[in-house]
């Protein structure tokens, strides 16, 4: 394509609205431009590369087995009250309704119209295992857009659904899908981990597996094992328990009396840490939280944090929020600062290892007080004990005891274990060889595709401007004759730019009236792989041959260059 006629309006300042380098750069080079909060429009540069993600994600996809279908956008609310997702879904749900007063939302996700379309058109063990997928555009209403096409309220989506008589074949299907995201992301370039997960708003009955491309502009914590495969999202990620029981005298604080003290104005772990010389580690701290509305006090060793999906898990809560202080006072007759498990009246659920202390520190229900030596088991009862904590960076790998660390990820994929949550909800049954019917056991395959160009630029990006692998780049050759009215120039120019294309290169022909600084600092900011400039020597047959990657550009003939560019592009 000639750049004199690609709509790709290229920006020397860095928008003040854009904090991450991925949406600096978009808008920068011309791939995109925000119509309103988390919208965005995909200039031609934009939507050549996502035609490009798109193409790979189809090839693999295919390659799986799964059928290409597309979905409507627009959603029968009774569908979403039939899986029981309509209220629990919340807020993000873009809900509408038509002339008719009939009810309908924007699809975020197609689990429901997926499930009823099959339900329909499957009814006989003899047409499973089926998988179909889409690539289309998602609605979800965002509280915070933010970070260019990382948390928007529009994008483009694949998801892809299976459908099987049995457990057995939900599980091939699943490494299927698994094994076709790992390819997926290969081709793409992308650092990337596949980490255990929380199903979310998604739910099922199995696993779920997140992919995580590591940036540290991500909004998701991994918490992966230093030695071994073990790899996690924080809200369910696990370190190995404690290998002994922390108490404030390790030899006999089991064995002391509860004791009150006076703790006048101390209200946080810190300032029971200043002010008294308790470590965070000696306390268990009471957190009051409404789960679906009712109270319910949730304990931590003062040195770590709660992990609310975790905590609404153990609970089986579809909402959680902490306690206001008027529901802090009337079930604790304290202000906000001094609960404790010691005869608390509501429901308490303990952290495994506040519940392994020997004696601890603890509120004492009571302004200015707290407690020492109280004993899990002793002085509140531990009926429900569970792994409620995030963990921390330098803790024990579950799996093999060595050192856990702490990474940022940007989630580009889900794959789910869904079992039976939405055709036992919706009826959507097949017969089996013995004539009975039964509910489809599903799974649903996610890859956030307009997230994807954010995720790759983060990863592949430098001072000058975006780096794109060659996989994914709208064009994998930017031509750039010096000046388009030097004859020579010209007419090698349109040579080159015909035997590239002609050996299935896809090249931009920067034919503009700019000054050659303009077009090389537009040709790094675009990212193309390689780069081709036709200067002086075009009447020698030279040119000066550049890869993307590279610092130095290099003279050579034309055929070398062609030999150079086929080679980047695995031509």
């Amino acid at each position: 394509m000639k750049q004199s006629q690609l709509l790709a309006p290229t920006l020397r300042d860095v928008p003040a609205d854009a904090e991450a380098v991925s949406h600096q750069l978009l808008l920068r080079a011309g791939y995109i431009r925000q119509l309103a909060a988390g919208v965005y429009s995909l200039l031609p540069l934009g939507r050549r590369t996502l035609q490009r993600i798109e193409s790979i994600i189809r090839e693999e996809m295919e390659s799986a087995g799964a059928n290409e279908v597309l979905l409507p956008a627009l959603q029968p609310a009774e569908l979403w009250r039939e899986s029981g997702r309509y209220e629990v879904y919340g807020d993000e749900l873009i809900r509408l309704t038509d002339r008719g007063g009939r009810e309908y939302a924007l699809g975020p996700t197609h689990e429901e119209v997926v499930t009823s379309l099959i339900a329909q058109e499957v009814s006989s063990y003899r047409k499973l295992p089926l998988t179909v997928f889409q690539i289309q555009t998602k609605f979800r209403d965002e509280r915070r857009p933010r970070f260019g096409l990382l948390r928007v309220r529009e994008f483009l989506m694949k998801d892809a659904y299976s459908f099987d008589a049995d457990w057995e074949g939900l599980h091939r299907s699943y490494e299927t899908m698994y094994a076709a995201y790992h390819r997926i992301f290969s081709r793409l370039g992308l650092r990337y981990r596949a980490v255990l997960a929380d199903a979310g708003a998604i739910g099922g009955e199995g696993g779920t597996h997140e992919f995580m491309a590591l940036a540290d502009v991500g909004e998701d914590t991994i918490i992966a094992c230093t030695a071994c495969e073990y790899a996690a999202n924080l809200e369910k990620a696990e370190a190995a328990p404690l290998s002994h029981a922390i108490s404030l005298d390790e030899h006999d604080g089991g064995t002391q009396a509860l004791h009150k003290f006076a703790t006048p104005g101390i209200r946080t772990i810190q300032e029971l840490r200043d002010r008294m010389g308790i470590e965070p580690s000696q306390v268990i701290k009471t957190l009051l939280y409404l789960a679906d509305g009712e109270p319910v006090a949730v304990l931590v060793r003062g040195d770590h944090e709660a992990n609310e999906t975790k905590i609404m898990n153990a609970l089986g809560a579809t909402s959680l929020e902490l306690a206001d202080a008027d529901t802090v006072r009337n079930v604790t007759s304290a202000p906000v600062g001094f609960a404790g498990p010691v005869g608390l009246r509501a429901r308490i659920i303990v952290d495994r290892e506040a519940a392994a202390m020997t004696s601890a520190v603890t509120g004492a229900n009571e302004e200015d007080s707290h407690y020492r030596n109280v004993v899990p088991g002793r002085d509140f009862h531990l009926e429900a004990v569970a792994d409620l904590r995030n963990v921390q960076a330098g803790e024990a790998c579950p799996q093999c005891g060595k050192e856990l660390a702490a990474h940022r990820g940007i989630e580009i994929g889900h794959v789910f274990k869904l079992g039976t949550k939405y055709s036992s909800a919706m009826q959507a049954s097949f017969t089996d060889a013995e004539g009975k019917e039964n509910p489809f056991i599903m799974g649903c395959y996610g890859i956030g595709v307009t997230r994807l160009l954010s995720a790759m630029i983060e990863q592949h990006h430098d001072e000058r401007g975006i780096v794109w692998p060659a996989e994914a780049a709208p064009f994998g050759v930017h031509l750039l004759p010096v000046s388009m009215k030097d004859d020579v120039q010209r007419e090698l120019a349109l040579k080159l730019y015909a035997q590239l294309r002609a050996a299935g290169m896809e090249t931009l022909l920067d034919d503009r009236d700019e000054r050659l600084g303009v077009k090389l600092k537009d040709a790094d900011l675009i990212g193309i792989p390689a780069r081709i400039v036709i200067g002086k020597g075009a009447a020698e047959g030279l040119v000066e041959f550049k890869s993307r990657q590279e610092s130095d550009a290099e003279l050579c003939s034309v055929e070398d260059a062609l030999v150079r560019a086929s080679a980047i592009l695995g031509k």
